[in-house]
């Protein structure tokens, strides 16, 4: 039996300190080394393929998934609202924006979600419930681990931070919804306490708010840190030598930021939303506010239980996700949409036609 082809669309890894990239990354890792039997991957190939699986928004391949002969799959890593606190644009050109990002799910045969949450959006957009697959993010743990103590005394040396300072790591695009300004807030309240945040400006001028997040990474308070897009091969590092995990962010699709920590076994501090519930089990501590938050912080560097306790319970998000699962689910997806081609391929333009006038009808 021939190997199926699966040619990958995507820019997700043209700009570092994205989770996009990561899981982008993640995944192709996953399907070379343990599907290579089955699965052929190419990226960004002009070669004929037996299955096309889009990961950015590029407009070449809402133009390729349009007129394919084959399934296509688009990654669905956040819907068209998650990008108000993101990027900053005249409100005409992001209502275009927003619809182009629509277009993209509606016309690919298939949705990838990483979030069961986001199931119940995507079909008021018009994306009916069976073409959307739910499949969850994972991190290798080759690359993402605990380390020795050594090894993170070594790591706090080359950024200045004592042994004994207690760390609390933020990690993402430095962007408003992302709580960039809650982050700094909870620092101010807790000056005895380190405050690290890996990130940068993805997006640069575009990024909503840039120049008040410019002017507070370009003026932190003594016990912050902007220590500005770090590669991900370095990242294992900061979730080491960091004591706590601590992501305020207002709206998230799935953060592989924590599935990276988890596997480093740190202590998670998150905001308290739903679509965490979902895929998380309640294995984080979780705040309403920056009152809540600092309370959390200070618990977690004062009760050597509570600070046990959430250790363990990243650990146990580490070991849910687990890579066999997790490629066991997609072999089984590929493999039935290339057995499926020429049902998909045949529906494709009344699929389309349908979707769009269900579209209209609702204003979408």
């Amino acid at each position: 039996m021939s190997k199926i082809r699966i040619n990958m669309l995507s820019k997700a890894d043209s700009v570092e300190g994205q989770g996009v990239g990561s899981a982008y990354l993640e995944l192709i890792k996953l399907l070379k080394e343990d599907a290579s039997d089955v699965f052929d991957v190419t990226i960004n190939s002009s070669k004929p393929a037996d299955i096309i699986h889009v990961h950015t928004v590029n407009p070449t391949y809402l133009m390729r998934i349009s007129n394919a002969k084959v399934p296509t799959v688009m990654y669905c890593h956040f819907l068209p609202e998650t990008l108000e606190g993101s990027i900053k644009l005249p409100p005409v050109l992001f209502k275009i924006f927003k619809k182009y990002v629509v277009d993209f799910y509606t016309t690919a045969d298939y949705v990838v979600v990483v979030n069961p949450i986001f199931i119940e959006p995507l079909t008021k957009l018009g994306v009916k419930k069976e073409r959307i697959k739910y499949i969850p993010n994972f991190v290798s743990k080759e690359n993402f681990y605990v380390q020795d103590q050594a090894k993170i005394n070594d790591i706090r040396a080359s950024l200045n931070i004592a042994k004994d300072a207690f760390v609390v790591l933020g990690v993402g695009q430095v962007q408003t919804r992302k709580g960039v300004h809650d982050f700094v807030e909870v620092a101010k309240r807790n000056p005895d306490i380190e405050f690290v945040w890996c990130g940068g400006f993805s997006f640069k001028g575009l990024t909503d708010g840039y120049k008040e997040l410019k002017d507070l990474m370009d003026h932190p308070p003594e016990n912050v840190r902007f220590l500005g897009i770090v590669p991900r091969s370095q990242m294992n590092d900061m979730f080491n030598m960091a004591n706590v995990l601590f992501m305020p962010s207002y709206n998230e699709l799935f953060p592989m930021a924590i599935l990276e920590a988890a596997n480093a076994h740190t202590p998670i501090l998150l905001r308290n939303l739903d679509l965490y519930k979902d895929i998380l089990f309640g294995n984080y501590v979780a705040g309403e506010n920056n009152d809540d938050f600092s309370k959390h912080v200070r618990e977690l560097k004062e009760n050597a239980n509570f600070y046990q306790e959430q250790k363990q319970k990243s650990q146990a998000i580490s070991n849910f996700y687990s890579r066999e699962n997790v490629l066991k689910i997609w072999k089984e997806f590929y493999t039935t949409l290339h057995n499926e081609k020429p049902i998909i391929v045949s529906s494709r333009p009344k699929r389309i036609k349908e979707t769009r006038a269900y579209r209209k009808s609702n204003k979408q």
